[in-house]
């Protein structure tokens, strides 16, 4: 039994949304209904209940839409598309489970429904990107919407939504008066549930084409924008950063130098020589068959490496995903950002554990902000309390980019 939920994984899928609470993307009454729903349920449990309360707040917000309160509307819708975008974690894998794609679409339907309505409808410019444009939303400061701003560009890792990061970051940075661009890129939401497109470690390519696409933006002071990843993100956006030198500042939360390092120690750990660490493809089928027993007898692992990581990475074994895991690292390339770099560390989060290594090799250019298990913010992401998060990175931002009323 977790917090919540029975299930270790439904817990850890189901208990994000607390997170989102302070900035009205989750009320706890409503979550803690949905676990008792679910019970000792499975996968098929988990994924109809969140559904169904997405759909409860869709249809309050219809009514409300109807008899003129679009505060409620607005606010309904919103918080129902972070319960789709719960909804279908579990599900995740190749090929696509058609549930998936159906929560999906009721997500993206529920948040766009949402942002329509105001005085000032969001929009939401489709980013060209090589062959293909990335769906993204430049959301205006509310009460600067037609003022020149700082912008905040969001980043993504490897599992999170826009949804997802419009909660837990752009809600905080709106009130403060920062412009926000959230948008998916290669490996995430749109561009992997429907187009198919893994992962890439070269951000710096996607992060460029984001830039290129919204600095003409007659809102966005180009002076001042800053990027800024979580989860995965926290390398994605210093590696963008070490290629696209148009920003004014980058955060990593967490920050992470080498993400390759993190599955070489997973590799390590499981007997692997410093060869086919190098090499991950030389791989004999013994070893490769030895990690994959003990990856899918742990729900966790199997849902992490197998379920997420082949998906998201294009592999289709362990020798292709360590493989590809390689080349995310910013050994090579790390000291070319030049701009100033905010770097969290939360106490009891693994992927935190080389946060210090910005400093170490990029020097005052760094400000690293730790957080404790004491402030309820050890965790990945400080998703314990991300108002503090919030409050600590912004403020640094705020400084950094001396910001004017």
């Amino acid at each position: 039994m977790g917090l919540l939920f029975h299930n270790h994984l439904h817990d850890e899928f189901g208990t994000w949304p607390l997170a989102y609470i302070p900035y009205g993307g989750a009320d706890f009454g409503e979550i803690a209904a949905v676990a008792r729903q679910v019970g000792d349920g499975d996968d098929a449990d988990f994924y109809r209940a969140w559904v169904e309360a997405g759909d409860r707040l869709v249809a309050e917000a219809e009514t409300c839409a109807t008899a003129g309160h679009d505060d409620s509307a607005r606010e309904l819708l919103l918080r129902a598309s972070a319960y789709y975008a719960t909804a279908y974690h579990p599900l995740y894998g190749s090929p696509v489970d058609p549930r998936l794609i159906a929560a999906f679409d009721k997500q993206v339907a529920a948040f766009d429904a949402g942002l329509a309505i105001g005085d000032t409808p969001v929009k939401a410019p489709r980013i060209p990107f090589e062959d293909t444009t990335l769906p993204g939303y430049l959301i205006p400061a509310p009460g600067h919407e037609n003022s020149v701003r700082p912008l905040i560009v969001f980043t993504n890792g490897y599992d999170a939504t826009i949804t997802d990061m419009y909660f837990a970051s752009a809600v905080a940075a709106l009130r403060r008066g920062y412009h926000c661009l959230l948008f998916d890129g290669p490996g995430q939401g749109e561009m992997l549930y429907k187009q198919n497109m893994p992962m890439r470690p070269d951000w710096e390519v996607v992060v460029r084409a984001v830039i290129d696409h919204v600095i003409a933006s007659p809102i966005v002071d180009p002076e001042r924008i800053v990027l800024s990843g979580w989860s995965l993100g926290g390398y994605l956006a210093p590696r963008a950063a070490s290629g696209e030198h148009r920003l004014a500042a980058v955060v990593a939360d967490p920050g992470q130098w080498s993400v390759a390092a993190g599955t070489r120690a997973l590799g390590a750990a499981f007997g692997l020589s410093p060869e086919v660490l190098d090499d991950p493809l030389s791989m004999n089928a013994q070893d490769a068959d030895a990690i994959m027993a003990a990856v899918q007898s742990d729900p966790s692992l199997r849902w992490k490496i197998v379920a997420r990581g082949f998906w998201v990475n294009g592999a289709s074994d362990i020798r292709e995903l360590f493989a590809e895991m390689n080349a995310y690292t910013l050994d090579e390339v790390g000291e070319r950002i030049s701009c100033p770099v905010v770097v969290t560390a939360a106490e009891s989060d693994a992927l935190a554990r080389g946060a210090g290594t910005f400093g170490d090799r990029l020097g005052d250019t760094v400000t690293l902000i730790p957080f404790t298990d004491a402030e309820g913010a050890g965790g990945h992401c400080e998703m314990g309390n991300r108002t503090l998060l919030n409050r600590r990175v912004l403020d640094r931002l705020d400084e950094l980019l001396a910001r004017t009323p």
